[in-house]
């Protein structure tokens, strides 16, 4: 995992701690409102690095992929967006990576200069989206721990962790949910191959950490035990 200079930070969401609906200003709210709705479809890029960016953009529904093809044609995946989360915020010129539909996704557009308009109107916007950020710059931190430091079994823990954090923040069960992306997505946000991210799911469940009604189904049985599998503090 490579170093990402701040401007690239603004785009992180691996402890999925983004901005949701319910922290924006409502002035901000009715902006978006206003926004154009767009439609991706799976596998379809709906920026690519190099693109002029012109707007930000908050994941109505399905979710976005962002990533960066390294120079030996591999793929790094930063991080994932979901319903409610903004991307595109902090970057200026033109975008530094690639932000794909991991399934169907419906996104609302906002011009820059609005958001601009907006926080000059709103102060309080201003320290939202700053506070957004902050966030996604420790999110950032932990990825590299995830990445560099932990075992495969303590990386896909994290992941799923990360996971149940976030549906118990907007109010969903945290112990099931459903992986919009796939093992492969997976394996190149984690920095693992997809037999090693499908092996560790055999093994968690093998464990009796979770069940896998289906590939894209996860249900947590045992939050505290994956804890401390993510922590170390247990062998697999």
């Amino acid at each position: 995992m490579l170093m990402q200079p701040p401007h690239v930070l603004a785009h992180r969401a691996f402890a999925l701690p983004s901005l949701m609906p319910a922290q924006l200003t409502c002035g901000f709210e009715q902006k978006l409102a206003h926004g154009v709705l767009r439609r991706v479809e799976c596998k379809e890029l709906l920026f690519a690095e190099g693109d002029p960016a012109s707007h930000v953009y908050r994941i109505e529904t399905g979710a976005i992929a962002l990533n960066k093809v390294l120079a030996d044609g591999r793929r790094q995946v930063i991080g994932f967006a979901y319903p409610g989360d903004l991307i595109g915020l902090g970057v200026e010129g033109e975008h530094v990576m690639n932000a794909q539909a991991v399934k169907p996704t419906r996104v609302r557009c906002l011009p820059v200069s609005t958001l601009r308009q907006s926080i000059a109107e709103d102060p309080a916007l201003g320290i939202k989206l700053y506070e957004a950020l902050a966030r996604e710059l420790a999110a950032t931190r932990d990825l590299m721990l995830t990445t560099g430091q932990r075992s495969a079994v303590e990386r896909v823990a994290s992941f799923l962790l990360a996971f149940s954090r976030r549906n118990r923040r907007i109010g969903q069960d945290p112990t099931s949910f459903e992986l919009p992306m796939t093992r492969t997505d997976i394996g190149d946000f984690l920095g693992l191959t997809i037999e090693t991210v499908s092996r560790t799911f055999s093994k968690l469940k093998q464990l009796g950490l979770l069940e896998l009604p289906c590939s894209s189904r996860v249900k947590l049985l045992n939050i505290g035990a994956l804890q401390g599998l993510a922590d170390g503090e247990q062998g697999p």
